[in-house]
């Protein structure tokens, strides 16, 4: 899944960055309002971690933007601001989750994990299609029981693919969610990902290539 991280201090940039890729995310980074604004309308995330206080806009201001567009994208307030009356307006500004400086890097996982769960219509960390097993807390992967070592790219892709299993998701698709804003649109990285993704599963057929379309999850008979 594809982060947008809107935040001006760059140690807790650097620092968040370093810890979400480690958890198999994508991520891109924006420093100021304008130019979250700007990625916002070009790129497509699947959550958004939003400070408020930013250069050249605040991040309540952002957040009615989007959502005025129309932008179902999930949004955690990550702020110092710890007011009751700061927390219900972000809330109502549209808001998935606030949760105050300083926290614990695991908690600000699991509530990342907890709103993509919705869109993936999960209610626990596991995702599980046939014999195919994921848990997100603790990213391990497993086949019928055999634990599988993914790259990160390939933990994204395999991720992505289970969320919607019998779905075909296009290579373009794959590149928005799993790759960050550094991706070149016109490599083979995504055809080299899932080669080697099937190589390790040892299943013939169980990522299907739809040609001309992109890849689609096998699902249980």
């Amino acid at each position: 899944m594809r982060l947008l991280v809107v935040e001006d201090e760059e140690d807790l940039v650097d620092a968040l960055r370093v810890g979400l890729v480690r958890a198999g995310y994508a991520v891109d980074v924006s420093y100021d309002a304008p130019s979250a604004h700007e990625k916002l309308l070009v790129n497509t995330y699947d959550l958004v971690l939003l400070d408020l206080n930013l250069p050249g806009g605040d991040g309540f201001q952002l957040c009615r933007t989007v959502r005025a567009a129309g932008q179902g994208v999930r949004i955690i307030m990550v702020t110092a601001r710890d007011r009751l009356d700061d927390r219900v307006r972000g809330l109502d500004e549209g808001a998935d989750d606030y949760l105050v400086k300083p926290f614990a890097f695991p908690e600000l996982l699991a509530r990342v994990r907890a709103l993509l769960r919705r869109d993936a219509g999960g209610g626990t960390s596991v995702l599980e299609v046939g014999g195919l097993r994921i848990d997100t807390a603790r990213l391990e992967v497993s086949l019928d029981g055999r634990s599988l070592a993914l790259t990160p790219k390939e933990y994204g892709v395999l991720h992505y693919l289970m969320t919607r299993p019998g779905h075909v998701v296009s290579t373009e698709e794959l590149l928005e969610h799993v790759w960050d804003e550094h991706a070149d649109p016109f490599t083979s990285t995504v055809r080299v990902t899932v080669g080697n993704l099937r190589r390790k599963l040892q299943e013939d057929g169980l990522i299907e290539t739809v040609i001309s379309r992109g890849y689609r999850l096998k699902e249980p008979s």
